[in-house]
């Protein structure tokens, strides 16, 4: 038989509400787990359709790709039809490669300067703290 509210001594109440709140925990770990579960089973089927719509992109470019090919050979040689087109790609991917380049320069390195910057001036401010201060001082 449990014990009334008025009937229970304090040390029954704490065990109580020490078991209830772990119950509770326990609820939303468990609430959290099958969100997230739900949500990775969205993010993996989204992330499997990118891959497929890329694959058709590929496929659909080298169609393009061909086209452009025949429609020039009706004026030029099939084989310089086919040189030009390969050029023309090349100096594309040539420009997509420096355009890459410069944004992979313009984030190296690879270290949060603003952060470690942050942290020295943090750091410098507690140094030279007296100790009968409240707040930091930071020289300028």
């Amino acid at each position: 038989m449990t014990a009334q509210p008025s009937d229970a001594s304090m040390g029954e109440l704490v065990s109580r509400l020490s078991d209830e709140v772990s119950g509770l925990v326990r609820g939303e770990l468990e609430l959290a787990r099958l969100e997230l579960t739900e949500k990775a089973k969205h993010t993996g089927k989204g992330a499997g359709a990118f891959g497929a719509a890329g694959l058709l992109a590929l496929y659909g470019l080298g169609v393009l790709i061909a086209t452009a090919i025949l429609a020039l050979s009706l004026v030029l040689d099939a084989w310089l039809a086919a040189l030009l087109v390969g050029v023309v790609i090349l100096a594309i991917a040539g420009i997509v490669a420096l355009l890459g380049k410069k944004q992979v320069s313009e984030g190296a390195p690879l270290k949060p300067e603003r952060a470690t910057e942050s942290i020295k001036r943090d750091v410098e401010a507690v140094k030279h703290r007296r100790p009968d201060d409240r707040t930091a001082r930071s020289t300028p």
